[in-house]
């Protein structure tokens, strides 16, 4: 009877609640260090609707108490915040150890969305405080207020006729109907959740982390084996240059619009995220090209299929060591597969990550390959000469001296702000020069200084 048949009349809204929340919760984020920044503005969004809930449920209860059961504004507003606080306080601790679970993660991503979670559970109790504290004393006087029948209450007794008469005729012989066939009703439920879980097992449903929105940018990036000179660099460049070019005309041909807006090659570096192997190469040795795609709405394709058209259509040069294309992707997070190689010989590694690789391209979903670990890199073996045994030389020695002059050696370390800065000592750049191990001086245990050539 009190469910189907409420008497109809104006119903108090408590508005104040969800700001003063909000307010409350600002003040939290304060104290606890936050600031007002893209995450934090994110988290707040999403506890707009929670909060305006706990409100609703406090509120309506309170109403139905003093229309149905005749209860006193007062007496309706203290019994409601005593009789939602068990169901409103279980759903709003779920909802705090639900996203207290991203503290769990750490990294970069972890410290980038720190702000929700704290954010959140800061909200949430500012609301039920609110609620339970504040808010029942709002709703007495509210509820005394809401008796009287005002004009610009009109839209709000046509909507309650409505809902009203919603309830009597619609809803009332559909939970009947339910309660009836209470069995089959319970039988369709567990149906529709194994197709579901099906889905979901077959792998029709995919579930990602953090799925990237779709970008227009393609980046390549390449390296040449050691011994490359330039035109060998400009004749790899040359043939992905080519390689857009034809994929673009093959596009357009199929779709009517050629997906490349420019492309900007150059010779000297890598771009984007660049390449492991690029480390100790020339700069003659590396080259690199950026692609601008048009929007993804004017396009049937997304740029991983490019990417995968476009590495497919490149013909490597024999001098070309590794080549590497990505969709230009920003923020966290790091590839989406990683494979770690530990244990055995440097050629035996490389041996390995170049299987792996191998075995990896053949799916053509997969773009990117690429690992840490360079063939080799240019080296001069020292060797002492009877004059530098005589002088007292070792070749340990020679080596750490050599080093600290080309690398530089670090003479300080000190706090700066949040960070820590050092300040490192090497030979000047024009001291570091084709000649260096000709020309360089290096002072023997006798305290004379005599050229390393010697």
């Amino acid at each position: 009877r009190c469910l189907f048949h409420p008497p109809i009349m104006p119903r108090p809204k408590p508005l104040y609640q969800p700001p003063v929340s909000l307010l409350a919760a600002l003040a939290a984020m304060h104290l606890m260090g936050l600031t007002i920044n893209m995450i934090s503005i994110f988290a707040l969004i999403i506890t707009v609707g929670i909060v305006v809930d706990d409100a609703i449920v406090v509120g309506e209860h309170a109403d139905y108490r003093v229309r149905v059961l005749r209860e006193t504004p007062q007496q309706a507003a203290e019994n409601a915040a005593v009789r939602m606080a068990g169901p409103v306080l279980s759903a709003t601790i779920t909802t705090m150890i639900a996203f207290s679970g991203l503290l769990a993660l750490s990294g970069t991503f972890g410290g980038l969305i720190v702000d929700i979670p704290l954010t959140v559970v800061a909200v949430l109790i500012a609301s039920m405080v609110e609620s339970f504290l504040v808010m029942p004393n709002h709703m007495a006087h509210a509820l005394a207020d809401s008796a009287k029948a005002k004009w610009y209450d009109a839209p709000n007794r046509a909507v309650n006729r409505g809902l009203d008469w919603f309830r009597r005729v619609l809803w009332r012989p559909l939970m009947r109907g339910v309660v009836w066939a209470r069995y089959p009703v319970v039988a369709l439920a567990i149906l529709l959740w194994c197709f579901s879980a099906a889905a979901f097992i077959r792998g029709d449903v995919q579930w990602r982390f953090f799925n990237a929105p779709e970008e227009g940018a393609v980046s390549g990036n390449f390296s040449m084996l050691p011994g490359a000179d330039r035109e060998d660099t400009m004749a790899m460049l040359r043939e992905v240059q080519r390689a857009v070019t034809a994929l673009g005309a093959r596009y357009a041909a199929e779709h009517g619009t050629d997906p490349v807006r420019y492309a900007v090659a150059e010779i000297g570096g890598t771009s984007g995220r660049g390449l492991a192997s690029a480390e100790g190469k020339e700069p003659d040795q590396l080259g690199s090209i950026n692609i601008e795609l048009i929007s993804p709405d004017d396009r049937p394709y997304s740029s991983s299929q490019f990417v995968t058209a476009l590495q497919a259509e490149v013909k490597p040069t024999p001098m070309m060591e590794e080549l590497s294309f990505r969709g230009f992707r920003s923020g966290p997070g790091g590839d989406s597969l990683s494979v770690q190689l530990t244990g055995a010989s440097s050629a035996v590694l490389k041996q390995a990550a170049e299987a792996l690789k191998t075995a990896l391209g053949a799916y053509p979903e997969v773009s990117g390959l690429e690992d840490s670990l360079a063939y080799d890199k240019e080296e001069r073996i020292l060797t002492l000469t009877p004059q530098g045994e005589a002088l007292g030389f070792s070749i340990d020695a020679l080596g750490a001296e050599l080093r600290n002059r080309l690398s530089g050696i670090e003479a300080v370390s000190y706090p700066d702000g949040t960070r820590s800065a050092t300040i490192q000592v090497q030979l000047p750049a024009e001291e570091r020069r084709a000649d260096f191990l000709e020309s360089t001086l290096m002072r023997a245990p006798s305290g004379q200084y005599v050229p390393l050539s010697d």
